[in-house]
């Protein structure tokens, strides 16, 4: 019964959605507790239940806020369109060469392994280029996710860390059987962006001027007001310092951010009614991210509390006939990412991924093999998933629905992650079989 209401659970989310009937707030928090009432939780039970999935949030949601509101400062002040610029005039009329600089903007800047600071550094300086040059934005979406997918399978990423803890080995010792793999994900991004940028072209991409926001000379005065181009290479400075400082992991993300934030403001605007209008300009959308993120907290303490997780997947285990047993790795890697997407990062890793290897183990199928082939997909369902707070981030930017960037995105992830798995079966870094 428990399993039986869980997977509905997951049905019902996913198919509202990826119809955009309802808010992800309201589907994320709402779902959820129906499901529990219905398992027989009383409200003061669900209550402690999403309390403690909030807290499991509470870090990131605060980050965004303070994450959002300062690169949106940055913007302001002008940082991003010395990189805008040069991309424009390398590029010129060239969509696949703007696609290609996503893919190596997007895969450099997540060498610090935070999707957040991905996404604020790679959309907001590519955005208005794609827009001039009318590129379809879920292209953008679509490779930024990809190369931060790919790019995770770093020893710092939180899934390398998550699995070679379930494996009681060192991160580092896991990367390195996964660095084959990840470079063959490397290579397939860039011809991934070269083929999006060949379907830009036959969409209309790079043929006449784009779509340009009407602003009216007003709005143009105050954004040219906020510009700081004699203090771009301090922006530039404190910004490189600040992705320093998160790379190194010296302190909380949002208190780095924090600080960050305030010193722009001082040095950029040192006005109190500037800095109040700014803070009011991006707090909305700092905001709204933050209430997505604190709701999937919620649905994943009712995952926990209730217990869904566990015998969800001992009813997927049941199913599989014996003679499948010793590819369940093999199994498991291929539904990674529809896994991935429904499923968060935590729950995944600490809930459905040891009861795979357990299960595997007995049809001799070792542990490693099962967490590295589902590694790699849970990896790419990254920037796609609805429980992942950094989505709802890039589309806020790009001004995506959610399900567009699903419908678009979710084949060619999925058609990411196989290939990766095929590679590391033809090198034997994953065995086929037992």
């Amino acid at each position: 019964m428990v399993a039986v209401v869980g997977f509905a659970m997951i049905i019902c989310i996913v198919a509202l959605l990826l119809k955009g009937k309802m808010s992800p707030i309201v589907v994320l928090t709402v779902i959820p507790a129906v499901a529990a009432l219905i398992l027989g939780h009383g409200p003061v039970e669900i209550a402690d239940f999403i309390k403690e999935g909030v807290k499991t949030t509470t870090n990131n949601g605060i980050l965004f806020i303070f994450s959002v509101i300062y690169f949106g400062v940055m913007s302001d002040t002008g940082m991003f369109d010395v990189i805008v610029n040069f991309l424009v005039k390398k590029a010129g009329n060239n969509v696949i060469a703007v696609t290609v600089a996503t893919a190596i903007i997007a895969t450099i800047a997540h060498l610090d392994g935070t999707t957040a600071t991905t996404v604020l550094i790679t959309i907001p300086a590519l955005y208005p280029v794609y827009k001039a040059m009318k590129i379809d934005t879920k292209i953008l979406l679509c490779l930024t996710g990809a190369c931060m997918g790919v790019m995770n399978l770093l020893p710092w990423g939180g899934p390398v860390a998550r699995a070679a803890t379930v494996l009681s080995m060192d991160a580092n010792d896991l990367w390195h059987i996964l660095i084959p793999i990840q470079i063959v994900g490397l290579i397939f991004n860039i011809v991934v962006a070269v083929l999006l940028g060949m379907l830009a072209i036959k969409q209309g991409a790079g043929a006449g001027k784009g779509e340009k926001v009407e602003q009216d000379q007003k709005t143009k005065d105050e954004e040219i007001a906020l510009r700081r181009p004699k203090l771009l290479i301090f922006n530039l400075a404190l910004t490189i310092a600040l992705i320093a400082v998160l790379s190194a992991g010296l302190v909380t993300s949002y208190v780095a951010f924090m600080i960050a934030l305030s010193l722009a403001l001082a040095v950029n605007y040192p006005n109190l009614k500037t800095q109040d209008k700014l803070v009011k300009k991006h707090a909305p959308a700092a905001l709204i991210i933050s209430a997505t993120l604190f709701s999937a907290g919620a649905m994943v303490g009712i995952f926990d509390g209730t217990g869904m997780l566990t015998e969800m997947a001992n009813a997927i285990m049941s199913i599989i006939p014996g003679f499948l047993g010793q590819f369940i790795h093999i199994i498991f890697g291929i539904l990674a990412l529809p896994l991935g997407l429904c499923i968060g990062t935590d729950a995944y890793f600490y809930g459905i991924m040891p009861l795979v290897m357990q299960v595997g183990e007995t049809y001799g199928v070792a542990s490693l093999s099962t967490a590295l082939t589902m590694v790699i997909g849970k990896n790419l369902a990254l920037m796609v998933s609805p429980l992942v707070p950094a989505t709802y981030l890039a589309i806020g930017l790009t001004d995506v629905e959610l399900k567009d960037h699903m419908k678009f995105s979710i084949p060619i992830y999925w058609g990411i992650s196989i290939v990766m798995l095929v590679i590391g079966v033809i090198l034997g870094i994953v065995p086929l079989g037992a």
